[in-house]
């Protein structure tokens, strides 16, 4: 059984109450959620501290947990709504995803499904333009032959010291998958100092010894972190509605 879980704060801080920016006229939050929905996921449960946006959310037969404010992650909000459930596999979507494919997620559930001994699970797109894996906010990660990262950063990972191997750069996705056993052990551990140094959370697992499997996709994720990239969030919602 697997649960998606949808963290979502109205007090984001590079965009106050982006989870309720309209996106074709829907709250952005209502968006992911409808995609997560179509996904094989047995349940979909947005986790939120404020009113504001569960009131939206009930609009849709998504579930709404109402967590503690004081709760300082996105993962710390999905392992409280965890606690409380079943499912042996936990899907983490960020409220700011709205064109998450439903596939995609069918594809991390069956991947923990495949293998029991994965605890957990990412995803990453290669870059297509240099410029952004020159910027730091797009996260960087470097894998293995099998798949499982070695490192994530925001550096442009691998270097290419001589400038002649022209290395594939792979962007990190930001969606996790977990095995909700490890989900509640990953979210007590202490902050170590990769992932202080980089601000990246997943470089804890690493840290401490986890495998992270990350699966290669072409889904090119359209986050909306501020105002402006509400443009290109509509253009690929009017995509999807109109394809």
């Amino acid at each position: 059984m697997s649960t998606v879980i949808i963290p979502a704060r109205y007090a984001s801080s590079r965009f106050i109450g982006k989870a309720l920016a309209l996106i074709g006229g829907t709250p952005m939050v209502n968006l992911v959620a409808q995609r997560c929905l179509q996904s094989k996921a047995d349940r979909v449960v947005v986790v939120t501290d404020d009113e504001r946006i569960a009131e939206a959310v009930r609009t849709t037969r998504a579930e709404c947990v109402m967590s503690p404010s004081e709760l300082a992650t996105g993962t710390d909000r999905v392992a409280y709504v965890a606690k409380n459930i079943n499912d042996d596999i936990v899907i983490n979507v960020q409220g700011d995803e709205p064109i998450i494919p439903p596939s995609r997620i069918d594809e991390w559930i069956a991947e923990l499904e495949r293998d029991p001994s994965l605890e957990m699970i990412t995803a990453c797109v290669a870059f297509k333009d240099e410029a952004m894996a020159q910027n730091p906010s797009h996260v960087k990660v470097v894998m293995d032959s099998n798949g499982n990262a070695l490192y994530f950063s925001r550096l442009p990972i691998p270097f290419d010291r001589d400038g002649n191997i022209n290395p594939i750069r792979y962007r990190h996705i930001g969606i996790y998958g977990f095995r909700r056993k490890f989900l509640l052990r990953y979210a007590q551990l202490g902050k170590t100092p990769l992932e202080q140094a980089e601000s990246l959370e997943q470089l804890r697992a690493l840290e401490n010894g986890v495998r992270i499997k990350v699966i290669k996709t072409a889904y090119e994720p359209v986050s909306v972190d501020t105002p402006e990239d509400l443009v290109a969030a509509e253009q690929y919602s009017g995509v999807l509605h109109n394809g």
